[in-house]
């Protein structure tokens, strides 16, 4: 059932743009497994063998700590709409730091200098193995759209506030892991 292909094709990429949330998995020596979900609308396909999505600031960050500390992050798509297919994009993550000249190049060519508000980096994958496989077991759903709840909060807390917040919340990982946020944040 599974089947293994060396990079994204069209008829792969064209699953991504069809679906509405994305799973990112990552893990460090030590330390818990993290799975956190992702909504598609700030993903992109950059090529056959690269991604990238703007991560906005939330509670933890997990993903980062795990980046810095080994490097492995997989990413997986599931068919909730139409017919049944997984997706899964393994290979070598890496943090771009909000601010920082990879940031603002890969914002302007893949985000059209567009930034979302809370956004906190940008997490690029270097996919090195695609996994597709037949989804049976995954429920279908209905979309019923984004949740702005975090883009409100974000908002609410300007860029002062949010810049304190990862100060104080995304600057280790709940194993106690550094992230690689800078005490002080360049303006992006």
């Amino acid at each position: 059932m599974a089947k293994q292909f060396p990079a994204l094709d069209a008829r792969l990429t064209d699953f991504i743009a069809r679906q509405h949330v994305f799973f990112a998995a990552s893990a460090a020596e030590g330390a818990r497994v993290n799975l956190s979900p992702r909504g598609t609308e700030a993903f992109r396909v950059l090529g056959p063998n690269a991604v990238a999505y703007l991560d906005l600031t939330g509670s933890g960050n997990e993903t980062a700590a795990h980046l810095l500390a080994d490097g492995r992050l997989t990413l997986m798509f599931c068919a909730f709409e139409g017919a049944p297919m997984i997706l899964r994009l393994y290979g070598r993550g890496e943090v771009l730091a909000r601010g920082s000249g990879a940031y603002r190049d890969l914002l302007a060519g893949a985000f059209a200098g567009q930034e979302p508000p809370g956004a906190r980096q940008i997490v690029r994958l270097a996919v090195d193995l695609v996994q597709t496989s037949c989804g049976y077991g995954v429920p279908r759903f209905d979309f019923a759209g984004e949740r702005p709840g975090l883009t409100n909060w974000a908002r609410s807390q300007g860029e002062e506030g949010l810049a304190a917040y990862r100060r104080e919340k995304n600057r280790r990982s709940m194993d106690g892991l550094p992230t690689g946020l800078p005490e002080e944040e360049p303006s992006a």
